[in-house]
C-alpha cells in the first residue's frame, strides 16, 4: 500500500526561547538584555512571527497527509522518507542545514521574517503553503536543482553541503597538508594555511562570496544550478617547505580537489556546522568536488 505524503516541517529554536532557557524566565531575560542596551520586545516580536508562521503552515497541510516536525538540532537523528515534502520554516541557512540529509525530496522554503532574511532559499510566505505543498508533491512540478558539494575521505567518510565545505584545523589554527588537482599531472603542493574553502553557486551569496571579494578574484562566481565550484586557500603561508602557488581555482564536474593531511588532526564540515564534521588524521586523503545529488528547491 502506498503511503500518504508526509509534510516534514523543519524549524529552529528562536532567540527568545534560547534566552529564556538560559536565564530561566522572561523577566530575567529582559533584564539581561536591558543591561546591554537591548529591548526584549524586538526578540519577542521575531519569536511570535516565527511561531505564527509555523502554525499557519501546519494548518495548511492537507488533511489526508501525514505530518512531522523536526528541530534543527535533531536533523541528524531524523529519518526522511521518499514520500516527504520538506517545509523549511525559518531562515535561508535552515535550508542549507537540512539539505545534506535529503535524497531528492522537494523542499519548500517559508520565510518567517520577510525583509530581515535575504529570501534566497526561503522564497515563499506562510499564506502560500496550502497551494505550494500539493504542487510540490505532484510529479513533474518545476523545482530548481541546486548544485551541492561533497568531500569523500579515503576511509569512506563523506560529508555533503549546499553552500560550502571547509577543510582545516579545528579552532582555525594552522593546517598542514598537500594539495593537488585532478588532471594536473600528479603535481601537489605542501601548504600551511588557515584552511581550504570549496563553495557552490548557492554559497556564492555567503562565505564564498566574502572570500572571493576580499581576494579580488577574477574567477566568475558560479550560479546555483551550475555544475561548477570555486575553491580558495585561506591565508597560505610561504616558507622553505610550503608554497602558495595553488590558492584558488574552479572545479567543473567531475574534477576534484585532493588534499592529503600532514597534521595530527584536520576536519571537514559543511555550511558552518562544525559539530557535524569528518575527522582526518596524518596521511589520510580527501577529495572534494561536485556532488551527484542535488537539492530540489521549489521556486
Amino acid at each position: 500500500m502506498t503511503l500518504a505524503p508526509r509534510a516534514v516541517l523543519v524549524h529552529r529554536t528562536t532567540e527568545y526561547e534560547e534566552l529564556v532557557a538560559r536565564h530561566g524566565t522572561h523577566g530575567q531575560a529582559a533584564f539581561f538584555l536591558s543591561s546591554r542596551g537591548r529591548d526584549i520586545e524586538e526578540v519577542v516580536a521575531r519569536h511570535r512571527r516565527a511561531r505564527e508562521a509555523l502554525a499557519e503552515v501546519t494548518a495548511a497541510v492537507p488533511l489526508t497527509w501525514r505530518q512531522a516536525r523536526v528541530e534543527r538540532a535533531d536533523l541528524d537523528r531524523f529519518l526522511f522518507g521518499p514520500e516527504d515534502v520538506v517545509v523549511v520554516v525559518g531562515q535561508d541557512g535552515l535550508v542549507a542545514n537540512v539539505a545534506k540529509y535529503l535524497a531528492g525530496q522537494p523542499v519548500v522554503g517559508i520565510d518567517t521574517d520577510p525583509g530581515r532574511n535575504p529570501g534566497v532559499l526561503v522564497r515563499h510566505r506562510a499564506r502560500d503553503a496550502a497551494t505550494l505543498l500539493p504542487a510540490a508533491f505532484a510529479q513533474g512540478t518545476g523545482a530548481d536543482e541546486l548544485t551541492m558539494v561533497e568531500a569523500v575521505a579515503d576511509d569512506t567518510q563523506r560529508i555533503v553541503a549546499l553552500n560550502e565545505i571547509y577543510l582545516g584545523a579545528a579552532g582555525h589554527q594552522t593546517a598542514r597538508y598537500r594539495l593537488g588537482l585532478d588532471g594536473d599531472g600528479g603535481v601537489v603542493e605542501a601548504q600551511a594555511s588557515s584552511g581550504v574553502l570549496v563553495g557552490t553557486g548557492t554559497g556564492a551569496t555567503g562565505w564564498l562570496r566574502s572570500v572571493w571579494q576580499e581576494r579580488g578574484s577574477a574567477l566568475a562566481l558560479p550560479g546555483p544550478t551550475e555544475n561548477r565550484l570555486l575553491w580558495f586557500v585561506r591565508e597560505a603561508w610561504p616558507s622553505p617547505v610550503t608554497g602558495t602557488s595553488l590558492v584558488a581555482g574552479e572545479l567543473a564536474a567531475p574534477a576534484s580537489l585532493r588534499l592529503t593531511v600532514e597534521s595530527e588532526r584536520l576536519i571537514a564540515f559543511g555550511d558552518g556546522m562544525e559539530r557535524d564534521s569528518v575527522e582526518l588524521t596524518w596521511g589520510q586523503s580527501v577529495r572534494v568536488g561536485v556532488c551527484g545529488e542535488r537539492l530540489r528547491l521549489v521556486g
